[in-house]
């Protein structure tokens, strides 16, 4: 196994946003009269619109609107981050300078657009650390489609077999694994089911950990 890059996910992998997505999603179909639970906004972590809209119909009825919804939890977010800024994950910052110093390239894969990347990783002084930032707004399918790992592969110029994928989320595992990537959980919000230990290289509770993941390959 010959690994020549390692590509991140952003939300719940990097950054402590999930617990925040999770919550705002919640706070903006509640205002619209929808019970939307944690349950729900937990399938759709890291989902592409063109597969959640469709979610949001199947449970609160053809009616829903998701992209008002959608846009409401967009600002509610925005409102609180702009505020309170963003958290990194632990252990981020020691994994990007181990890729750093041992010649191994890196890259972003995030179904978030290009725009708030930006405005997430340039104030924390990371956003300069990637070769390649691949958000979902250059895609026509994002995850759980692998497009977007492949895409990232592309630009890296490398097969996916050579990169790492890390993620936190079964969409996300889905998407990285599918795309042919040696996929890494670091579980944030909920641990892996059966679905993710089945087709995952190796779960590890931080980032500094996927170190000696690296090391032993």
């Amino acid at each position: 196994m010959d690994i020549k890059a390692v590509i991140f996910d952003m939300d719940g992998l990097m950054l402590d946003t999930e617990k925040l997505l999770v919550r705002f999603w919640c706070e903006a179909a509640s205002s619209m009269g929808y019970a939307m639970t944690r349950e729900h906004a937990l399938l759709l972590r890291s989902c592409s619109r063109k597969l959640a809209a469709p979610k949001l119909k199947e449970w609160f009825g053809e009616d829903c609107d998701y992209q008002t919804v959608r846009n409401l939890r967009v600002k509610l977010m925005k409102e609180y981050t702009d505020k309170y800024g963003v958290e990194k994950k632990a252990g981020l910052d020691t994994l990007l300078d181990y890729l750093s110093k041992n010649n191994l390239r890196a890259a972003v894969a995030t179904a978030t657009n290009e725009e708030r990347a930006a405005e997430y990783l340039k104030p924390l002084g990371i956003y300069d650390k990637f070769d390649a930032i691949i958000c979902g707004n250059m895609l026509e399918n994002g995850k759980p489609c692998p497009d977007i790992y492949l895409y990232a592969c592309e630009r890296l110029g490398l097969k996916p077999e050579n990169c790492m994928a890390l993620e936190d989320s079964p969409n996300g595992v889905q998407s990285a694994s599918s795309a042919g990537c040696i996929t890494v959980m670091v579980p944030d919000l909920t641990p892996p089911e059966k679905e993710q230990l089945d087709v995952i290289y190796a779960a590890v509770p931080s980032l500094d950990k996927v170190i000696d993941i690296l090391k032993a390959i």
